[in-house]
């Protein structure tokens, strides 16, 4: 049985840049263009009526800016994951993102291969931060909580073991590199990670990562 394509909306106010996008997933089997918008106004409504899988979204367009459509596409369940792409890797514009919901931040500058490659994994439910920003972006993002923000959630509940992989996580290993360290299985490493989401309620990888840092479990 084959699998339904991963349904796309390109949301850019460079409509050669939704152009280059729309010509190289003709060509991708497992990506499908749902829809295109050139305003955050434009991708809210269209993510609503569209129910895309995965929305990418330039961050600076006239008006409503793809941050602030980010944190309404994203809201609610059954939401779309969004992956922000963008010309400029600056920290704000990375931190709005994944406060805003955003399950991935990529620059332009990237290889389109790779892009398309992070629609596939923001579409399995897993996170992808552009290698360049990962590190600057985690220990900066863990260093300065908003004001409003309500104190780090501890970790009762939390197994010994499930503190080890999300020690692993936090410092950016993946499954399979985390099931070599700790000498188990990549299904059980992969168990370890699906049962973190759940008594964390932590959305995707990225949020791990964040609450290893602001639980101090890396430091």
């Amino acid at each position: 049985m084959s699998t339904a394509p991963i349904r796309v909306l390109l949301v850019d106010d460079q409509p050669l840049v939704r152009a280059g996008l729309r010509v190289l997933m003709a060509d991708t089997p497992d990506l499908d263009v749902a829809g295109e918008a050139g305003t955050g106004t434009e991708a809210v409504a269209l993510a609503r009526d569209l129910g895309p899988d995965v929305v990418v979204m330039d961050v600076r367009m006239p008006g409503m800016d793809g941050i602030e459509a980010t944190r309404i596409v994203t809201a609610g369940p059954g939401a779309p994951r969004v992956l922000v792409l963008t010309t400029f890797d600056d920290d704000e514009y990375v931190y709005g993102a994944l406060r805003s919901g955003a399950s991935g931040f990529l620059v332009k500058d990237m290889a389109l291969d790779d892009i398309l490659a992070a629609i596939r994994v923001v579409a399995s439910g897993d996170a992808l931060i552009a290698p360049g920003v990962t590190r600057r972006l985690i220990e900066e993002f863990a260093a300065r909580p908003e004001p409003t923000r309500p104190p780090p959630r501890d970790l009762d509940g939390v197994t010994e073991r499930e503190r080890e992989v999300l020690t692993l996580v936090g410092r950016g290993l993946s499954n399979g590199e985390i099931a070599e360290r700790l000498h188990i299985s990549a299904a059980t490493a992969k168990a370890h990670v699906a049962r973190l989401f759940s008594k964390l309620n932590a959305r995707d990888r990225v949020q791990l990562v964040i609450l290893a840092y602001e639980t101090g479990l890396v430091p």
